[in-house]
């Protein structure tokens, strides 16, 4: 029975709740708001009154910090000095010089990062066992799920195995759980509402599950955790933000909460995420690479970081009233993509929060932390892209008023973590010139300054050759310890296939990623350039699932870098036969862009390695139990169709998920006289004219469909269609 215009202008709280899913009553999808203010920051004006006091004073990692910086630098200064006596055997050019500083540049870059690794390396070599479970919580934690249009059978059955994980347990009482939604969708926003209800039927009350959906996704993720922390926020001590793709353990959830309690002085805990359900050839790598190699680096990082350590934006737990206080997000002064709103503000709120005086840091012992990746070459540099644009706005932020100097480095590692290519692509122009000057320009033997011998570049061609040998060394030592702890922990061993199976997969995880690195290194390129240029990159949902792309597409992402991997290997070659064979490595991935990228998106490659043993990781060899049942309730969800299912033809045929739907919409503002908002007023048009829901649905756009569901009248109108047209 359609609901009346005269019912829809009701309140849609007054009279009975109509039943939920499998007859269980609709509670309300929010509960009462409790609001904290969430001031915006300054990033010019912070002084030292502003900064609390620790109630338990902890002395930064001064040894650690001297000896990953003052290594690194020291590394830095010899690599510099062997590069100047390479191109010191005559007097230095122009073009020397240049290629002298770039190689400087990129050089610190991995000197740094080889540095924290030894740390991480010999601290994981003496990590202990995690301490068990404390007995009991005293405070509410609210872990947080924020959606953009994504699949509700991935989102849901996640949610809801953490749910069982952490109820079985027993610390249910002390989490609530939040949906918040900033999908801008029609069918996404009704099969996050038809989710949410099935959610709470099956729960049937054993866990507090809530839902919301914010009409305008203003500021983004970062509006949508700030929509949340002044509504809601001040009944939580904490809040836990997931990510779409997120899943943790009741164990880990429960650790960081007690972690959280433990510790008057932190403010944000982050843990560390493992990939995990990957198949393609490309996320496979990727899953392998951060298995073996990344507890590495994140150890080696939060060991010199201390307090004073970063925010992925996820899988972390949050002092709630610390964060309102201080992590108001600013709004950068001009337009996008160097101003606006700040598209990386995780690391801007973990450095807000520090200087404040709260503790940031990483538990990076800490199991039971899980995300996912991106399935192929295309969808990595389609994120890639949105960082980028992030971690360069931090040129804009990394000298705010009150920052530690470890925060800062923080912003300079994300900014360099992409400069870094262009660089390495200057560096290699820059040496084909100096080879083409070599080559074909002629020598100046009269100079204003008196010379016996012509200004020739030339290099010392055996020094050159080991100091390439050394800095590949370097580039590589975070692999090779990954590697080596691995084969001394013999269930990690094991569970990789052995000890050959172990090592022949990180050989394929080497190569691989050799290929990969030049076309990486010229998206990114391109990316810096056009962000320069004032190209903003918008907002998109992430690709998630496995699966290639048209082939068409990769074709149009890669013909650019195959064109130029042709021309630099065929110049190369036709300069000398030997700088040929020097960037073969570049020219080769460059060249075979397109098949390498095809490749990256299949899933028979993917798992044609798995089933012959290669790139094992031990999550793999025996999956989580909350993994397994993460992926069975998804099958299972997704089977109930809401996300194939259209939401305007949902919303028609099913009474109660529509008088849910009104219930949640919030109030409309009063319509001044004269305005006219363009999606509505055609969606009404639209209605008018169609004679079923059958017309509506195949005349009506994205954008009117978004407007239909937010408004009480238009809902009414439509709800009075029939299902099909009667005319014959």
């Amino acid at each position: 029975m359609a609901l009346s215009l005269d019912a829809l202008k009701q309140d849609p709280l007054d009279g009975p709740r109509l039943t939920g899913v499998e007859g269980v009553p609709d509670a309300p999808a929010l509960p009462p708001e409790n609001r904290l203010e969430m001031p915006v920051q300054s990033l010019r004006h912070f002084g030292p009154a502003e900064v609390r006091k620790p109630i338990k004073p902890n002395r930064p990692p001064y040894l650690a910090r001297l000896f990953v910086f003052g290594a690194g630098l020291a590394l830095t200064g010899w690599g510099a000095y062997e590069m100047y006596r390479v191109v010191s055997v005559s007097s230095v050019t122009l073009l020397q010089w240049a290629l002298l500083a770039l190689f400087t540049i990129n050089f610190s870059w991995i000197a740094i990062a080889f540095t924290s690794a030894i740390v991480g390396f010999v601290a994981e070599l003496r990590r202990k066992p995690a301490p068990p479970l404390t007995a009991s919580l005293k405070a509410k934690t609210a872990v947080l799920s924020p959606v953009y249009n994504e699949a509700t059978a991935r989102v849901f059955a996640s949610l809801y195995a953490m749910i069982e994980d952490i109820e079985a347990l027993g610390y249910i009482e002390h989490f609530d759980f939040f949906i918040l939604s900033d999908s801008t969708q029609p069918d996404a926003w009704i099969a996050e509402e038809r989710a949410f209800r099935d959610l709470r039927a099956r729960l049937n009350g054993r866990a507090n599950v809530y839902y919301r959906h914010r009409a305008k996704n203003t500021g983004r993720k970062a509006g949508n955790i700030e929509d949340f922390v002044t509504r809601w926020g001040g009944s939580y001590e904490h809040m836990l933000v997931l990510d779409a793709d997120s899943l943790m353990t009741g164990h880990c959830i429960v650790s960081l909460a007690a972690a959280m309690e433990a510790d008057p002085d932190s403010g944000i805990i982050q843990s560390l995420p493992l990939i995990i359900n990957r198949n393609t050839l490309f996320a496979r790598l990727q899953q392998f690479a951060a298995r073996f190699y990344g507890p590495i680096i994140a150890t080696g990082l939060a060991i010199w970081s201390g307090r004073d350590g970063n925010y992925w934006g996820h899988n972390a737990i949050i002092r709630t009233k610390a964060f309102a206080d201080h992590c108001g997000m600013p709004t950068l002064s001009g337009k996008p993509p160097f101003g606006g709103h700040i598209l990386s503000h995780d690391f801007v709120e973990a450095a807000l929060i520090r200087r404040a005086g709260w503790s940031v840091y990483m538990l990076p012992d800490l199991q039971g932390s899980y995300e996912e990746s991106p399935p192929s070459l295309i969808d990595l540099a389609t994120r890639d892209r949105r960082w980028c644009q992030g971690n360069l706005q931090h040129s804009r932020v990394i000298g705010a008023a009150g920052f530690k100097l470890a925060t800062r480095q923080h912003f300079a590692t994300g900014i360099m973590s992409y400069l870094a290519s262009p660089f390495w692509l200057m560096q290699l122009i820059v040496g084909i010139m100096l080879v083409l000057q070599t080559r074909y320009v002629r020598p100046e033997y009269f100079t204003k300054e008196f010379s016996l011998f012509p200004t020739w570049p030339r290099f010392d061609a055996e020094r050159a050759l080991q100091l390439f040998g050394i800095t590949m060394l370097i580039l590589l030592a975070p692999k090779f310890f990954g590697l080596l702890l691995a084969l001394f922990r013999s269930a990690e061993r094991r569970a990789a296939g052995g000890g050959l199976m172990l090592t022949l997969s990180a050989l394929i995880e080497i190569i691989a990623s050799a290929l990969m690195a030049p076309i990486l290194m010229v998206i990114q390129s391109g990316a810096v350039v056009q962000i320069v240029f004032g190209r903003d990159t918008g907002w998109n949902p992430q690709r998630r699932d496995d699966g290639s792309i048209p082939f068409k597409d990769i074709v149009r992402r890669h013909r650019l870098q195959t064109a130029l991997g042709f021309i630099t290997g065929v110049s190369a070659f036709l300069l000398a036969p030997s700088l040929a064979g020097w960037m073969s490595p570049t020219i080769i991935g460059l060249i075979l862009a397109i098949p390498i990228s095809a490749a990256s998106g299949m899933l028979s490659i993917g798992l044609a390695l798995k089933h012959a043993g290669f790139l094992i990781t031990p999550e793999e060899a025996a999956p989580p139990p909350i993994a397994t049942r993460a992926n069975a309730l998804m099958q299972e969800f997704a089977q109930m169709g809401f996300d194939d299912d259209n939401g305007l033809r949902a919303i028609h045929q099913d009474e109660a998920l529509r008088h849910f739907h009104l219930t949640e919409l919030p109030p409309g503002e009063p319509r001044k006289r004269g305005a006219v908002q363009p999606e509505r007023a055609i969606a009404e048009a639209r209605i008018r004219d169609a004679e079923s829901v059958d017309d509506v649905v195949s005349f009506i756009q994205p954008k009117e469909a978004m407007a239909l569901l937010g408004d009480r009248g238009l809902i009414a109108m439509f709800a009075q269609l029939p299902e099909h047209s009667t005319a014959v």
